[in-house]
């Protein structure tokens, strides 16, 4: 378990071990669910993607023809948030 300081403004900052464990980087959001009983539920928000964040996802990084193969791979990775 880790514990965490309360600042004076009321905030508190995470330790590396917590980012790295929910998959987080600087730039990155959370979401959090106030649960009863005090508790607090951290998780990192899910980007959503949209057709226009697809546009273009092949520009500059294909010097050949795409395998519809390949173009199903680039679009699972996209929605899944691994690129």
């Amino acid at each position: 378990m880790t514990t965490l300081t309360v600042t004076s403004k009321g905030q508190i900052t995470l330790k590396k071990e917590i980012l790295r464990h929910l998959g987080v980087k600087p730039g990155d959001q959370l979401m959090v669910h106030m649960l009863p009983e005090g508790e607090l539920k951290v998780e990192a928000a899910k980007p959503g993607g949209s057709i226009d964040d697809f546009c273009g996802i092949f520009q500059g990084c294909v010097d050949r023809p795409v395998t519809i193969e390949e173009m199903n791979e680039v679009i699972a990775d996209g929605w899944a948030g691994r690129l």
